[in-house]
């Protein structure tokens, strides 16, 4: 069975460092980490993590839309490991969304991102992939390739008045829609 590997939170220096590429994909510990992640990302309700937020410094993370509790509205997507990832294009529109990280529990902002991004990874099997991503998955990868270079969403804020608590969250946005 998949280990589920515990999430450092905000504060551990970890978070904080850039991350390493992946030069072995194929690497048993690779393949484990990558199952590793989508069980936890699974049983924590995100919609995403990095390789830095299980203390792993590799440039590596998934992609897992669904809807759940946390994130209601979430298209569904099967999870995605994105390894050595690349945004090579953007859109010049820049919208503010609702983020949470399950690194900064109990903490939601808004954050601006761009809303179209073209990216590039390998996959799980060491194939490069290029793909289109838009709205709410294009805010998804670009929460958690900010992982990579030790940034946390609360750090692309513009303004402390764009933060709330997860309660407040769930009553306001969630239980509003």
């Amino acid at each position: 069975m998949t280990e589920l590997r515990s999430i450092i939170q905000l504060g551990d220096p970890q978070l904080r460092q850039k991350a390493a590429w992946v030069e072995n994909i194929q690497d048993e510990s690779v393949q484990q980490l990558i199952d590793e992640l989508i069980a936890t990302v699974a049983k924590a309700n995100g919609v995403g993590i990095a390789a830095p937020q299980l203390a792993q410094p590799y440039r590596l993370f998934i992609v897992a839309s669904r809807p759940n509790p946390r994130y209601p509205n979430a298209p569904e997507m099967e999870p995605t490991a994105m390894i050595n990832p690349r945004i090579v294009n953007h859109s010049t529109e820049v919208i503010k969304g609702w983020e949470g990280c399950l690194s900064v529990p109990g903490v939601r902002g808004l954050v601006p991102r761009y809303q179209a991004i073209e990216v590039e990874y390998s996959d799980r099997y060491g194939n490069l992939q290029k793909q289109e991503l838009t709205d709410f998955v294009a805010r998804i990868f670009q929460h958690e390739y900010d992982h990579l270079d030790g940034i946390v969403f609360v750090d692309r804020l513009e303004t402390t008045l764009d933060m709330i608590t997860e309660q407040e969250y769930q009553n306001r946005v969630v239980n509003n829609a």
